[in-house]
């Protein structure tokens, strides 16, 4: 009696099917799992300290400082008192600094306490480029 072993004629041939699944199943959760974020960033130069360098026009500049708790005080050209802002709102930023807005000779200086946060500062930049101020330095203090 002969037996005919169609086993060993299936078991040599591969099956690609369960193979392609798991590759397509593995394809759609890295798709869904990962994040597409764009990153912002600012580009910054950052300022030195040059104590031989001549200060700035004060009739020109408008100063705003950033304590540290975040909240914030201008100083407009030609003044030399400091009004404190209501709130840290950027909206109220906004309104104080509407004034200057394209003016090419105005020159907004960033006075910063170093313990305040970078967003305070951030919504500074923000606010500066909203209203299209092109010249934005930051006040450096010798050690």
């Amino acid at each position: 009696m002969k037996f005919t072993d169609s086993d060993t004629e299936e078991s040599s041939l591969i099956e690609l099917t369960p193979l392609i699944d798991v590759v397509f199943l593995l394809l759609i959760f890295f798709m869904v799992t990962t994040t597409f974020t764009k990153e912002s960033e600012i580009k910054i130069r950052l300022p030195e300290a040059n104590p031989e360098e001549q200060a700035v026009d004060i009739e020109k500049q408008v100063e705003i400082m950033v304590s540290k708790d975040s909240a914030y005080a201008i100083r407009k050209p030609g003044e030399n008192e400091v009004v404190s802002l209501v709130n840290s709102a950027r909206e109220t930023l906004l309104r104080s600094l509407s004034e200057f807005q394209d003016n090419p000779d105005i020159l907004l200086v960033i006075r910063a306490d170093k313990e305040a946060t970078h967003q305070a500062v951030v919504n500074v930049m923000d606010v500066a480029r909203d209203l299209k101020m092109s010249r934005i330095t930051f006040a450096t203090q010798n050690q």
